[in-house]
């Protein structure tokens, strides 16, 4: 409908025509002829009440189809590695700024987070314990660094096809439980 609207105008103008050649009267005749051919729809509005609106907007949004979810995909490693990278990123950033903050403000409060103290506390741990702490440290950090690597190797560009992704992600995974398990342990 522009379109016919912007060729009627300019018909009517004479607009890329030379004024001489064709009578005015004819611009004006052929632009009313392709103007009647135009379909507009009445419509009307009429004013409604904030409640009113919402109850019309909710029976039109139950009409519209609903869009597929990640339940209909089968889940794979890499629906896991990627949003517990970004997990394990802020876990680890979040417990190194606590434990920074609440290590310098000890001594204002009588905390005792010096060294000493918490290789003291540490020490008195039951074995199970130290191992577990020390897991529980370890993995976040392993897995989100060897992640990290593994999204540096995606940045040459290479490992996209859908077999190297799923076993990258199974080897990250793998590498990550078994490097924090050392840690754990021998460490």
């Amino acid at each position: 409908m522009f379109s016919q609207r912007m060729w009627a105008a300019g018909c009517s103008r004479g607009v890329g025509l030379r004024l001489g050649t064709v009578p005015h009267s004819a611009l004006k005749r052929l632009a009313q002829t392709t103007s009647a051919f135009q379909y507009v729809k009445p419509f009307t509005t009429q004013p409604m009440k904030p409640a009113e609106s919402q109850r019309i907007l909710a029976e039109q949004r139950k009409l519209r189809p609903v869009a597929p979810h990640l339940a209909i995909y089968r889940m794979q490693i890499n629906y896991f590695n990627s949003p517990f990278n970004r997990i394990t990123g802020s876990v680890l950033s979040g417990a190194f700024y606590c434990f920074g903050a609440a290590y310098l403000v000890s001594p204002l409060f009588g905390w005792h987070l010096d060294t000493a103290t918490i290789a003291a506390a540490f020490g008195s741990m039951p074995v199970a314990a130290k191992v577990a702490a020390k897991f529980a440290m370890a993995f976040p950090f392993t897995f989100h660094g060897i992640n990290g690597v593994g999204h540096l190797v995606w940045d040459t560009g290479t490992g996209f096809a859908r077999k190297q992704i799923v076993s990258r992600g199974w080897t990250i995974l793998g590498l990550s439980v078994a490097s924090a398990v050392y840690l754990a342990v021998w460490v």
